[in-house]
């Protein structure tokens, strides 16, 4: 595997893992303040995000060693609306800079698994803010999101709310790869 694409690989397992630990962080913090949909929602996508990191590590199974990690990262817990401001400010540093620049590397060096893994992320991370924008909208309103099952797929980290596609839109696998959080 090429540096760069192999560099950007521990890069956005780096930020995925971070904001996989924020998120369940943050879910307690909304739990705390009595906004429990708002909880679950960062459970589900902190999972989603989990899912992400797996993917760009699997990508990297022929290196071994130490490596310094750069990757962005919020840091910080606030109020429940606070924090929802983070996750949408890194959800949106993924889909608008991040992982454009990260894909265009790899097309650039053929690099077909890292293209994958970049874009199954990046296409979940935009339905993520839409997440955030819609609970953070409920909070800043004074009551929780009022959601219902959230669908997370196990193979890319595509989140729905409501029913489980018969196949993933991002990566086809079939329902039975998703996992609920309701």
């Amino acid at each position: 595997m090429h540096d760069v694409s192999s560099a950007n690989l521990r890069s956005a397992f780096g930020g995925e893992s971070m904001a996989h630990m924020r998120y369940l962080i943050w879910g307690e913090k909304a739990d705390r303040d009595g906004f429990p949909d708002v909880g679950r929602l960062f459970r589900a996508i902190g999972h989603a995000e989990r899912v992400h990191a797996g993917n760009h590590f699997a990508e990297l199974r022929d290196q071994g060693g130490d490596f310094l990690v750069p990757a962005m990262a919020g840091f910080g817990l606030g109020t429940t609306s606070d924090n929802l401001a983070g996750a949408i400010a890194g959800e949106n540093f993924e889909t608008e800079e991040m992982y454009p620049a990260y894909i265009e590397v790899a097309k650039t060096q053929q690099e077909k698994g890292a293209q994958r893994s970049f874009h199954f992320a990046v296409s979940a991370e935009a339905i993520h803010a839409a997440m955030y924008q819609k609970a953070k909208q409920a909070v800043d309103d004074g009551r929780d999101a009022e959601l219902g099952r959230i669908q997370v797929c196990e193979v890319c980290g595509y989140t729905v709310e409501g029913e489980i596609p018969d196949r993933c839109p991002i990566c086809g696998a079939k329902k039975d790869k998703f996992q609920t959080f309701a």
